[in-house]
């Protein structure tokens, strides 16, 4: 086996281990779908999950690094926040509609401001 064999089957094992583990179901992600994304946040001893939703602009990576990067925009400022798909950290990622765009990365909608932002609904693919 080569080097980058060997890590892919340690990376597919970390993966189906940490699936089992957290008893996670991921659903299919795309660039330009809204999503709805439970962070586990710990405050003091207590913990809960916050939902985040926003648009993913960005995807990144295959396997254990795997990322996206979702935008939304709050009080008239844009925020964008980078979550690793795997992370124990993520409790829950909920798809809330599907977009149609033609891109693999949605940079562009960062110098877009109100009714310009919005991305095309999508109706062939399932939620």
């Amino acid at each position: 086996m080569k080097g980058a064999e060997i890590i892919r089957s340690i990376e597919t094992e970390e993966i189906n281990r940490v699936k089992e583990e957290l008893k996670k179901q991921l659903p299919e992600i795309y660039v330009g779908d809204t999503v709805r994304v439970g962070v586990k946040i710990k405050e003091g001893s207590k913990e809960r999950v916050q939902p985040y939703e926003g648009t993913v602009i960005a995807m990144r990576n295959g396997g254990i690094n795997e990322t996206i990067t979702v935008r939304r925009v709050l009080q008239g400022v844009g925020v964008e926040r980078v979550f690793m798909i795997h992370s124990p950290r993520i409790a829950t990622i909920q798809v809330m509609r599907r977009g149609k765009v033609r891109r693999a990365k949605l940079y562009y909608l960062r110098d877009r401001v109100g009714k310009a932002t919005r991305v095309k609904q999508r109706f062939d693919r399932s939620l």
